[in-house]
């Protein structure tokens, strides 16, 4: 049996559910590298990284948006130059249910992870889906009035 949470309120958090093996980049890491490690671990994003800190993120739209759409070359610009930034997080010991109403309210729907501004994993609107039904009601309530 698995238990989620803090017992004694029943409350799902954050650190429950997130994904620890996050795949990373550096920000003068090439597009072309992002894609490729995008690839090999079948991820839709990565989080850039400068100095051991999370500053954004490239997800499938960023490249599409910003790659491919202008016919840009991915092996020369840069992993900062199409990241998402300033990046959006939460704390792992947040509820579940604050990182669903943050998604919601910013419209992502990938959330980098951290404790201390270490980055420690990343949550995604899927995740939240699967663990909790009720949370999908606030995921779409909330895209409903934005």
């Amino acid at each position: 049996m698995i238990f989620l949470g803090d017992t004694m309120s029943g409350m799902i958090l954050v650190r429950d559910i997130m994904s620890k093996n996050v795949k990373t980049v550096r920000t003068d890491d090439s597009v072309h590298d992002a894609v490729v490690k995008m690839n090999k671990f079948d991820v839709g994003s990565v989080i850039v990284m400068n100095s051991n800190k999370p500053v954004g993120i490239i997800t499938s739209k960023n490249i599409l948006v910003r790659i491919v759409e202008p016919r840009l070359d991915a092996g020369v610009v840069r992993a900062k130059d199409i990241m998402s930034s300033p990046l959006i997080t939460i704390n792992s010991d947040e509820p579940l249910e604050e990182a669903a109403k943050l998604m919601a309210q910013k419209r992502i729907k990938k959330l980098p992870v951290l404790e201390k501004d270490k980055l420690v994993g990343v949550i995604s609107s899927s995740d939240i889906v699967k663990i909790s039904p009720r949370q999908m009601s606030i995921l779409q309530e909330l895209l409903k009035t934005s």
